[in-house]
């Protein structure tokens, strides 16, 4: 017999390959086209009862397929925000991650728009979490002097709402170095500790 533990991982792991499956699918063919068939025909299950199984509605796999992308995100970006210290190179990283991950994988993207696009009750949790893990670097860049003061739920909201929108952009071909560049410049100018009057008078 199968332990609770295996048992559990299969189950994660059907349900991930569940969700990659209808990532793929909205990309490829959109909302309307996204049926339980489709995500059958392309994950080579047998039946869509596999998936009803799993999730009880296309909100619920909906709400799987954010999850899923905001997972992969993470995963694609840890590696750089590992490798740097300080609130200002964090911040960079950040965008420049975020946006390399938008141009490796653009069909992540392109099912997350299908989902917002038809107005899908799904992602205010991941939204407002990604935005949580900006105020907490925005207020340690605050905490040790790099960055000026600011509400740090505005900038975060911010930046988060600019990358989504450049995603989209950088999908149908804007250059994603240009955009991170821009970008990483935007947000720099516009958290950077301001100088002393003292710094500001030396010449």
């Amino acid at each position: 017999m199968r332990s609770s533990g295996t048992r559990q991982a299969a189950t994660e792991a059907r349900k991930a390959q569940i969700a990659s499956a209808a990532i793929a699918v909205l990309a490829e063919r959109g909302y309307a086209e996204t049926t339980f068939e489709a995500i059958c025909e392309h994950a080579g299950l047998s039946s869509k009862r596999l998936i009803t199984y799993h999730f009880s509605s296309k909100d619920r796999l909906f709400e799987a397929v954010v999850h899923q992308v905001v997972a992969d995100a993470a995963a694609f970006m840890r590696p750089a925000l590992q490798a740097t210290r300080g609130a200002r190179a964090q911040l960079e990283a950040f965008i420049r991650s975020n946006i390399a991950f938008v141009a490796r994988h653009p069909g992540h993207v392109r099912a997350v728009q299908q989902i917002a696009l038809n107005q899908v009750p799904v992602g205010g949790q991941e939204r407002d979490a990604a935005i949580a893990r900006l105020v907490t670097l925005f207020a340690d860049g605050q905490r040790t002097g790099v960055f000026r003061t600011f509400d740090c739920t505005v900038m975060g909201a911010a930046l988060r709402a600019s990358i989504d929108t450049m995603a989209e952009r950088v999908v149908d071909g804007l250059d994603p170095d240009v955009c991170a560049n821009e970008l990483v410049e935007l947000f720099d100018r516009a958290t950077r500790a301001e100088p002393s009057p003292a710094q500001g008078d030396r010449h």
